[in-house]
C-alpha cells in the first residue's frame, strides 16, 4: 500500500533472522526485507540511510529499524527476536513497516536491568561498541547487550531531541540511570522510648550512695555469751558537738543509760564509763570549749649536732 511518491508503506510477516541463518544479527537493529521493498525505495525520494518505522497495531507498540539487506521471501520481513519480544510479536504476526525520517540523537538515557552490567570493566566501552551495529533507538524499547557469552537488556529510558533518534554518524551523551534490581541503604533508625523525647532523656540515672550512719556495728561480750539486750555504746564528744541540736537533755540521757548497764553487768567501752552522770556532762561540755592540742613533732632521725672525732 503506497500513500503519496515518498512514502513507503507494507504490511508483513515477520520471522527472527535466526530463520535464515543470521542469528549474528540479534546484536543490532537491522532487518531483513524482501528485494521489491527495494525497488519502490529506489523510486521514491527517501533520505539515506534508510530507517523505518514497525508497529503492532493490535497491542499499539511502535519501533524503529534499520535494513541490511533486501534477501527475504516476498510478503515476510525478518527482524532481531529481541525487538519482536519489545513489539509483543509471535512468529507469522503482521507488522506495519513504513520509511521514517529521525533526528540525530544528542542524548540517551539508559537503565540496566540487572546490577551485573555495572560489574564489566568498562561498562560504557562494552556499549558503545555494541551501538555501532545499531541505526536508531527509541524510548521505552529494551535492547540487548551480549558479552562474555552472557546477555545484558537495557531500557531506553529517555532520547533527545525527540522520543526516537538516530545515532548514525553522530556525537550522542549518554546517561545511566539505577538498575532495576538497585536498592538503597537503609540507614538505622534510632530507638527513642517515647515519641519526641531527645535520646539525653534516655541517659540512666546515678546510683544513690549509701549515707554513713555511725554507731551501727553490733556489739560482743567478750566471755563469748549470747547478749540478750544490746551493749550502749559512749557517744563520743566530738559527735556530741555535731549534734547541738540535742542539747544537754540527750547527753544526760545516754550518761544516765551507760550507768544503768553497768549496773545491769553489762560491759560499756569508753573512759568516763565509771563517772556520774553530772561529771560526765561538765567534762563534754570542758572538753567542747577548750581548743584542740596541737600535736607533738614526730621523731625525726640524725637531726641532731655533728662532732668530729679528732677533737
Amino acid at each position: 500500500m503506497d500513500r503519496g511518491n515518498s512514502t513507503f508503506e507494507q504490511c508483513y510477516r515477520c520471522y527472527p533472522v535466526s530463520f535464515i541463518d543470521k542469528a549474528h544479527l540479534e546484536k543490532g537493529d537491522k532487518a531483513i526485507m524482501p528485494a521489491s521493498a527495494l525497488d519502490r525505495l529506489a523510486s521514491l525520494h527517501v533520505e539515506y540511510p534508510m530507517l523505518f518505522e514497525l508497529t503492532n497495531a493490535p497491542v499499539e507498540r511502535v519501533s524503529h529499524c534499520g535494513v541490511l539487506e533486501f534477501i527475504a521471501d516476498e510478503g515476510m520481513i525478518y527482524l532481531p527476536y529481541w525487538m519482536m519480544e519489545n513489539m509483543l510479536l509471535q512468529e507469522g504476526d503482521i507488522v506495519q513497516v513504513k520509511n521514517a525520517s529521525l533526528a540525530k540523537g544528542t542524548y540517551v538515557k539508559l537503565q540496566p536491568h540487572t546490577m551485573d552490567f555495572l560489574d564489566i570493566s568498562n561498562p560504557k566501552a562494552i556499549l558503545e561498541t555494541t551501538l555501532r551495529s545499531y541505526s536508531c533507538l527509541t524510548t521505552g524499547d529494551t535492547i540487548m547487550v551480549p558479552y562474555n557469552n552472557k546477555k545484558y537488556y537495557i531500557n531506553i529510558v529517555e532520547t533527545k531531541p525527540s522520543p526516537a533518534v538516530s545515532i548514525i554518524e553522530t556525537d550522542c551523551e549518554v546517561d545511566f540511570a539505577p538498575p532495576l534490581d538497585y536498592k538503597e541503604p537503609q540507614q538505622p533508625v534510632p530507638s527513642l522510648r517515647s515519641k519526641g523525647m531527645p535520646p539525653e532523656a534516655e541517659e540512666v540515672p546515678p546510683k544513690k550512695v549509701a549515707k554513713f550512719s555511725p554507731f551501727s556495728g553490733s556489739a560482743r561480750r567478750l566471755d563469748g555469751k549470747p547478749l540478750t539486750q544490746p551493749a550502749a555504746l559512749p557517744v563520743s564528744p566530738l559527735f556530741k558537738q555535731h549534734n547541738s541540736n540535742a542539747g544537754n537533755e540527750t547527753v544526760a540521757s545516754k550518761s544516765s543509760s551507760s550507768t544503768s548497764s553497768q549496773h545491769s553487768g553489762k560491759l560499756v567501752f569508753g573512759s568516763n564509763g565509771g563517772q556520774p552522770p553530772k561529771e560526765t556532762t561538765k567534762v563534754a561540755m570542758k572538753n567542747s570549749r577548750e581548743p584542740p592540742k596541737e600535736e607533738e613533732p614526730k621523731f625525726q632521725a640524725f637531726t641532731g649536732k655533728k662532732y668530729s672525732l679528732r677533737g
